[in-house]
């Protein structure tokens, strides 16, 4: 597939790294040399100095053509104008980052696709539902749903006394006794992430990725020294777009204290938000937030427009007893850090829009795409269509890529989880966690 990236900010690197993994023919616009530089070092892509919306670039570049492009620049005008236009210029497929949530409204979606734009990207829509997700699973520090919650993938931090810790996969297998409720696929460790094998100890620090059924989820918590809880008192710090859509969604059946620093946009949210209490001051004044009783709330949700002051804040209200904490940490480099300092959840708007896209780019039968925060490591779920390499045999004979599992599927409207002995069928819906470097042999096995 040929695609053409216009960007290359955060979101137009993520995806540029992530497709060149598949073996893509990628071109990348940004109007900034400084941008293009490390990625002309780093990956193998085409990469082209100048304005995606500027005519004599586009035909120039669309002359061959082109599957997929892909406008993800930083202002929304141009994203709209470059998709506009290269659709005229013969892209097949358009895709544009917006920041405008009334561009998604029904009929102004269809008047875009009339302009020439086949689907429309909001990250702050994408990153709010995924902190909504995140309140009613307080137990996990991400997840991800399957086939409408029949089957889910949980993260867990492993906490000094967690029952798990120091015990081997297989020793953990067996006291669970029930291997059919749930499995861990990965093990994040430090900077490296691991498909553990039986003699693999969990440790302390571990961020494990357990994929699990409804039925599952107690037994899991268990085992991870985790418990969910009912989030009733929230207090947000920032109101920006995503502080702004978790405040609407959850006002009238939680107590939310939203905290912003500027006067005018209190004054706003106050006249729109009818049961939110909105409070002007500083996020990171411990005297402010001991004042407004951030001792006695249970979840801390900092997304103002600064991944240093969202890491503070958390670390702060972790200090003064809030049971959960998420921010929004939008400097990749600073998302490890954020993770191993004690912060529950790690949100970043950036990537969670990469993994939308990247549903365009990818195999017909792929039918969902996560990319986990803090990791290279992708999450899919497939389609398996009728003669496929995934259905030739029990998992444990077909010589399915090392860097990557299944975890479990769907069949019939059931849940199941999967092991050595599993035999994937026609029509099955299954997930896949995969390290990048397994990701083209793996696609294989549903062609």
């Amino acid at each position: 597939m040929r695609i053409v990236i216009a960007g290359a900010g955060e979101v137009g690197t993520h995806l540029a790294k992530m497709l060149s993994n598949e073996q893509h023919d990628i071109v990348i616009i940004d109007p900034e040399e400084s941008r293009l530089k490390p990625i002309n070092s780093s990956l193998d892509v085409m990469t082209r100095l100048g304005s995606a919306t500027s005519l004599n670039l586009l035909k120039d570049t669309l002359g061959k053509k082109t599957d997929l492009f892909i406008a993800v620049a930083h202002l929304e005008d141009t994203n709209i104008t470059a998709a506009i236009l290269a659709k005229r210029l013969g892209a097949v497929k358009t895709i544009a980052r917006i920041d405008n949530r009334e561009y998604l409204e029904h009929t102004t979606r269809e008047f875009f696709k009339s302009l020439g734009i086949d689907s429309l990207i909001y990250p702050e829509l994408i990153a709010a539902k995924q902190v909504l997700g995140l309140l009613h699973e307080t137990g996990t520090t991400e997840f991800m749903e399957f086939s409408g919650g029949m089957l889910s993938l949980y993260v867990q931090k492993l906490e000094k006394n967690a029952p798990v810790v120091n015990k081997t996969l297989r020793e953990v297998t067996f006291e669970l006794k029930n291997i059919t409720n749930n499995r861990t696929v990965a093990i994040k460790r430090n900077d490296d992430t691991i498909i553990p094998r039986g003699d693999e100890v969990f440790k302390e620090g571990d961020l494990v990725f357990v994929v699990s059924t409804k039925e599952g989820i107690k037994e899991m918590m268990k085992f991870t020294g985790k418990e969910n809880f009912i989030a009733k008192r929230i207090m947000i710090l920032g109101g920006s777009r995503i502080g702004r859509r978790v405040a609407q969604s959850l006002q009238k059946k939680c107590f939310i204290k939203l905290i912003d620093y500027d006067v005018a946009k209190c004054e706003e949210l106050a006249d729109n938000l009818e049961n939110t209490l909105v409070i002007q001051g500083d996020g990171r004044n411990a005297n402010l937030l001991i004042q407004e009783g951030i001792s006695q709330k249970d979840v801390f949700v900092a997304v103002t427009g600064n991944s240093e002051t969202n890491i503070l804040a958390c670390l702060l209200a972790t200090k003064l007893g809030v049971k959960k904490t998420i921010a929004e940490v939008e400097n990749v480099e600073y998302i490890n850090l954020a993770e191993n300092s004690g912060i529950d959840t790690i949100i970043n708007k950036k990537l969670a829009a990469a993994s939308r896209i990247f549903r365009h780019t990818t195999n017909p039968n792929v039918t969902q795409v996560k990319c986990m925060t803090g990791t290279d490591a992708e999450v899919f779920e497939y389609r398996v269509p009728e003669n496929s390499k995934i259905v030739k045999g029990k998992l444990r004979d077909i010589h399915f890529p090392k860097g990557a599992i299944i975890g479990g599927g769907t069949r019939d409207g059931k849940p199941f989880i999967a092991t050595g002995d599993t035999v994937i069928k026609p029509n099955d819906k299954v997930m896949v966690f995969t390290l990048p470097h397994a990701i083209e042999k793996m696609s294989k096995f549903f062609l």
